[in-house]
C-alpha cells in the first residue's frame, strides 16, 4: 500500500469520526439537521470550527437565528462535539474537494428549491 493511499483513509476515518461527533452534539441539542462527510468536507475549508457551524446554520437554517446568536449556536454545538471529538478536523486540501467532486454548501444552497415549511425551535436540550 502506498503511503498516500493510507494518509486517505486516515483522513477519510477522522473525517467520519468529526460527522458523528458533530451528529451527536445536533441530536443531544434537539436539532433537527444532521451532517454527512461531503457537508462538512464542503465547511473544512473553512479554519474555525465555530465559522464552520455559523455558515452552515446561515446557509441551512436561518430561521434559527431569530431566536438564538450565531455564538450561542456555536458554542452549544461545539461543546458537546469537542465532549467526543475534542481535536479540530484540520483544512481540507483542494485534492480531497476535487476527489468528492460535490458541490459546496453554497453551491448546494443556490440550487436548492426546497422551501422549509417547519419553522418551529428546537429546545436545544440541555443547552
Amino acid at each position: 500500500m502506498s503511503q498516500a493511499f493510507i494518509e486517505g483513509r486516515e483522513a477519510e476515518a477522522d473525517l467520519h469520526a468529526h460527522v458523528c461527533a458533530y451528529n451527536m452534539a445536533f441530536e443531544e441539542l434537539g436539532l433537527r439537521f444532521r451532517w454527512d462527510a461531503r457537508t462538512l468536507a464542503s465547511l473544512a475549508c473553512i479554519e474555525d470550527e465555530a465559522m464552520r457551524i455559523v455558515t452552515y446554520i446561515e446557509t441551512h437554517h436561518p430561521h434559527l437565528l431569530k431566536a438564538y446568536s450565531p455564538e450561542f449556536l456555536s458554542h452549544a454545538i461545539l461543546t458537546r462535539k469537542n465532549a467526543q471529538r475534542p481535536e479540530p478536523l484540520p483544512i481540507l486540501d483542494t485534492a480531497i474537494h476535487m476527489e468528492t467532486n460535490r458541490p459546496s454548501v453554497v453551491q448546494v444552497r443556490a440550487r436548492d428549491t426546497q422551501v422549509q415549511t417547519d419553522y418551529s425551535l428546537p429546545m436545544l436540550a440541555g443547552a
